[in-house]
């Protein structure tokens, strides 16, 4: 390995094991040390600048350890590496170089040829571990996808949570395998061929089992505030520590793990005023680190259409590889069911609309929107198509509704499988939330497993969270919203993956790996994803026209959300390669016709074109 972690528990080459934990204002730390059937062994840690450390030639992998902190405690290790008893209870050493990984023939894939599909571990499958998901690769791969994205793993208390309240930041989630089960599970990714993406978060600590505190009231500062509370400590007094934490996090996650990119969620709530902000200094840092000679995809959730993500650190920005560019999915809601509370005021739903964001990557550069109450975005025009993330559904889009419905609860089919097409073809980099590819009618909902008082709040929080909406204005009404503390709850979330086997979602299926064959394929469509060709896209009433030419050739897709058939001039057009109404995809509507240089779009269809 090119990095080498100096934070937690790290077992040593010549044997034993170093503790090493950040203190600053502490007197004493001792290491209380744990093994079966022995008498707990306790050590007095040596103070090293703002760190207490100690070596101890006796302990090795699976001892269980915790800290006490001037008679305070014991804790666990904010940087365990395992929480095998859940979050409250003991950490546990692990020995970080000895699994016998072989994936040293893979490759992650190019960044323009990312399709990501995220899943959440413990819905995507019965069984909900790691273990399980190893069986769904090779349906994975068939389908098209080149990395799965992974709702957060790092440990949360209780026994199901969407993963934003993590607490025990390097040490993989017990119940979904540990970090053995983790390690099997991205080594056998890689011998399928996919990149492994993990969505990772440090613009909060969670609520309830963050022992951050005990150690330092550094980690987190009053000067900002984010949704979830107080924000991390990105620019106050023992930032430089609290920096060096997250920028390890993510070595750890791409060293010993062989993670193979991140997504950090709501970047924007990364509050940093001082001069080299902590983003760039992620992306510096695992740029110097890289595994394998692979420096990992870098994806910043944010809504603020902000070009200085992308944009190089030489010049002020963060360097990263790709935003989510929720003005697609925004608009492609509204157009096909209208809902313009919340988030989604600002967006009218027309196709004049899609064709702008289309062409432009964000909708808003700078425009006034009504949710904020303020002027959002900046052109980016100049970036490479695969830098905007697009998709229909993603976890939030679909479990932060109120009953966790995904598009097809609101959408008919065939729009969605001309929404599809978009999603799919177009050179921006396409996600796939979990199930969505066969037209999944189970719900994706917000779950939680706090304890006695948190777990109230949190129920009470959720239903209160919908009484501004129209829909639930009604108390009796809200009281129908799923109980997040309820394993029924977390039950009803889980895949069905039956429906993958009849009609409609085999036909569904189809379709996707269908349209992903030509994605990866058509040698236009790879062109443009290489660059920043123009997409010239035309709207009339509710249809889009939406024209891509490179040096490789001409190509154009065409959809019609409209109730009556469609016609735009298409002098260009050849051949229809391949258009939602197909039998094999199981909708038997119309053809499109095309004919004079005009091309004829069916009612709620799509088609697309080639020269």
């Amino acid at each position: 390995m090119t990095w080498e972690a100096s934070l937690g528990a790290v077992v040593t080459p010549t044997g034993g094991v170093c503790f090493r934990v950040w203190a600053p204002a502490h007197r004493e730390l001792i290491l209380i040390l744990e093994r079966s059937g022995h008498t707990p062994l306790e050590v007095a840690l040596v103070r090293d600048g703002e760190y207490w450390q100690a070596t101890v030639p006796t302990a090795r992998a699976g001892d269980r350890y915790r800290y006490r902190v001037d008679s305070d405690g014991p804790f666990p290790d904010p940087c365990s590496r395992s929480q095998p008893e859940g979050v409250h209870g003991p950490s546990e050493v692990i020995d970080q170089r000895a699994f016998e990984w072989s994936d040293s023939a893979f490759t992650p894939p190019p960044r323009e040829d990312l399709v990501i599909y995220e899943c959440h571990v413990g819905t995507f499958t019965s069984e909900g571990t790691f273990e399980a998901v190893i069986e769904r690769l090779s349906y994975l791969v068939e389908l098209g996808v080149t990395a799965l994205e992974l709702m957060p793993v790092a440990s949360f208390p209780g026994t199901r949570n969407w993963g934003y309240d993590g607490v025990a930041l390097f040490a993989p989630m017990a119940t979904y395998g540990g970090p053995d089960g983790l390690r099997r599970f991205v080594d056998a990714a890689h011998a399928s061929g996919l990149a492994i993406i993990l969505d990772v978060v440090y613009n909060h600590f969670g609520p309830d089992g963050n022992y951050t505190g005990a150690y330092s009231s550094r980690y987190l500062t009053d000067r900002h505030c984010t949704p979830w509370g107080a924000a991390v400590n990105f620019d106050g007094a023992g930032s430089p520590e609290v920096r060096r934490f997250v920028v390890e996090n993510l070595l750890h996650w791409a060293h010993e793990y062989h993670v193979d990119g991140f997504r950090l969620d709501a970047a924007n709530a990364i509050i940093d005023s001082s001069p080299y902000h902590a983003l760039a200094e992620v992306r510096t840092a695992l740029h110097a680190h890289p595994r394998a000679g692979h420096a990992p995809y870098l994806i910043a959730e944010t809504d603020e259409n902000e070009v200085r993500y992308l944009g190089p650190t030489s010049e002020g920005g963060f360097g990263f590889d790709a935003v989510w560019a929720d003005d697609f999915h925004h608009v492609v809601r509204n157009l096909f069911h209208e809902n313009r509370e919340g988030y989604l005021g600002g967006f009218e739903g027309t196709t004049a609309e899609l064709a702008r964001t289309i062409s432009q990557g964000f909708l808003y550069e700078g425009e006034f929107d009504p949710y904020p109450g303020r002027a959002r975005g900046t052109p980016a025009r100049e970036q490479p198509w695969r830098q905007f993330l697009y998709c229909l559904q993603n976890h939030d889009q679909v479990g932060n509704r109120a009953l966790g419905d995904r598009l097809s609860q609101t959408a008919g089919r065939d729009d969605i499988l001309a929404a599809t097409m978009l999603l799919l073809l177009l050179p921006q980099t396409p996600l796939i939330f979990q199930g969505q590819e066969f037209l999944a009618s189970t719900p994706f909902l917000y779950f939680t497993d706090h304890a006695d008082e948190m777990g109230r709040m949190v129920t009470e929080g959720r239903r209160q969270e919908f009484a501004a909406f129209t829909a639930f204005t009604d108390p009796a009404t809200r009281d129908r919203i799923p109980d997040p503390q309820a394993e029924s709850t977390f039950l009803q979330s889980k895949v069905n993956w039956r429906e993958t086997e009849t009609v409609p979602g085999s036909a569904t299926l189809r379709y996707h790996s269908e349209l992903l064959r030509l994605r990866k394929n058509d040698a236009v469509l790879c062109d443009a994803r290489r660059g920043r060709p123009a997409i010239v896209a035309a709207a009339d009433d509710r249809a889009l026209f939406a024209q891509i030419e490179t040096p490789a050739g001409w190509r154009a897709i065409a959809l019609n959300a409209g109730d009556s058939p469609t016609t735009f001039e298409a002098p260009r057009a050849r051949t229809v390669v391949v258009h939602t109404g197909e039998d094999r995809f199981g909708a038997a509507g119309s053809t499109p016709l095309l004919r004079a240089g005009r091309i004829e779009i069916p009612p709620h269809s799509a088609a697309f074109l080639s020269g």
